[in-house]
């Protein structure tokens, strides 16, 4: 998968796994990861899906319609892109942490959905329900921050309800912050994640 790789100058602070929205890359949200924490080291992914030109992580249908049997190839072949990650760079697996936006937020639910052990933490930024007919693994006390939006037209605010019920109920400690801008990611929204961050980081 193409990526990019920065070294944190804190070893001791996660790695931050960045996952863009439809049509953006691998430098997308670099600048939104040092806001949250300028120390940590990145490993930023760009989508391998091309929907119209733009670079997404996995296919849909239609909007909000998912294309699962490749959400679900997606999902494996980010989660095994990680653990060659970590060899090739040597950081710990078990300290990854999702930042993601839109599609990118909805890629990281699919690893938490997927997988027990794939991410240790996730910032997801107006993420939907990426599977409605499977159990979820056990996310004993995995801390999620979902940004979400009161108005989003591609995001009711019921799919962020119902995945903060869902990964709640599978053990995940969610913390669910409000904001009227619709489905556009707002410097608040990224002051509420920082603030998150810092207490649990």
């Amino acid at each position: 998968m193409q990526h990019v790789f920065h070294k944190g100058t804190d070893e001791t602070k996660p790695i931050f796994l960045l996952l863009h929205g439809t049509g953006g890359n691998e430098q997308s949200l670099i600048g939104l990861a040092k806001e949250i924490d300028e120390t940590a080291s990145i490993l930023s992914v760009r989508g391998n899906v091309l929907e119209n030109g733009m670079p997404r992580f996995f296919r849909r249908l239609a909007e909000g319609v998912f294309d699962i049997e490749d959400l679900i190839l997606r999902t494996k072949e980010l989660n095994d892109f990680l653990l060659e990650a970590a060899q090739q760079y040597g950081f710990d697996r078990n300290r990854v942490v999702a930042i993601g936006y839109s599609n990118g937020a909805n890629i990281a639910a699919s690893l938490l959905f997927h997988y027990k052990d794939a991410l240790a933490g996730a910032i997801l930024h107006h993420p939907m329900v990426p599977r409605r007919d499977i159990e979820l693994p056990t996310l004993s006390s995995i801390p999620v921050f979902i940004g979400a939006g009161t108005n989003d037209p591609m995001c009711s605010a019921q799919e962020s309800e119902d995945l903060e019920a869902l990964l709640t109920s599978a053990g995940a400690d969610v913390t669910t912050v409000w904001f009227n801008y619709g489905h556009q990611l707002t410097m608040p929204e990224v002051e509420a994640a920082k603030e998150w961050y810092d207490r649990i980081y």
